[in-house]
């Protein structure tokens, strides 16, 4: 673990939709020689650009629904029908927030719908990616032809926590790395056996990358992390807790 490091990719341009993202993020890789098992960190704004995932609030229309929903948690119902149209459900419902299932079945406020770093007046905001883990498996498939490597990739979005204040990078799209590693039933440095370890460790890649990316102004879309060596191919999927030990939904 001594051995990692994690370094920005500078001078990206401003993702446009329609760009090929997958060349635009090799060409910017060009000069830290991508190897077998470095991990490319994509941060989910420039996926979702690029996807063209831009939604204009003066063209959308509210339900019913949104209307109800936005009066309980004094939001723009606009927004609201965009989150109802890009969920699986609404989770939790109060002064402020709204918290929903992403299609993709990640758990957030707002279904990842904002306006931070989106070019453009208050009428624009951008939803999540379609399918963040098959983005992943794209783009990992189109960097590893071009270097004749195996890489990893992961997508990096930043959350709240429940319990905790603050927002923290968590991968909600992963391809080449398992995205969870079970190690129950190894040691610990005593000798005991873990009975319920498991280590999201495609989310600690993305908080890794998080500190370099930044969450303001920094324009750093794209990192490499090199030095961690993880078998298998997960997918951002596997962190999901399942409803039935979701204690929190019940």
């Amino acid at each position: 673990m001594a051995g990692i490091s994690v370094t920005s990719v500078t001078d990206f341009p401003e993702i446009k939709p329609s760009d090929d993202l997958s060349e635009i993020i090799g060409d910017a890789l060009v000069a830290l020689a991508p190897s077998d098992n470095d991990i490319i960190v994509v941060a989910q704004k420039i996926a979702s650009k690029a996807e063209n995932r831009f939604r204009r609030l003066s063209e959308v229309r509210p339900s019913a629904q949104a209307l109800e929903i936005a009066a309980r948690c004094e939001k723009d119902p606009r927004i609201v029908e965009l989150v109802l149209q890009d969920s699986l459900g609404i989770v939790r419902v109060g002064p402020g927030i709204l918290i929903a299932q992403h299609r993709s079945g990640h758990i957030m406020a707002n279904a990842g719908i904002d306006r931070s770093n989106v070019l453009g007046d208050e009428d624009t905001v951008l939803l999540l990616p379609e399918d963040p883990d098959r983005w992943c498996r794209d783009t990992m498939t189109a960097l590893n032809a071009r270097f004749g490597v195996r890489v990893g990739v992961v997508m990096a979005d930043s959350f709240g926590r429940p319990w905790r204040l603050g927002t923290a990078g968590v991968a909600i799209g992963v391809a080449g790395i398992s995205a969870r590693l079970d190690v129950r039933g190894q040691p610990d440095r005593f000798g005991r056996l873990l009975e319920s370890t498991e280590i999201g460790i495609a989310d600690e890649i993305a908080a890794a990358a998080s500190l370099v990316m930044g969450q303001t102004n920094e324009g750093i879309p794209v990192c490499l992390l090199r030095g961690l060596t993880i078998p298998g191919q997960g997918v951002a999927a596997d962190l999901l807790r399942p409803l039935e030990r979701d204690l929190f939904r019940k």
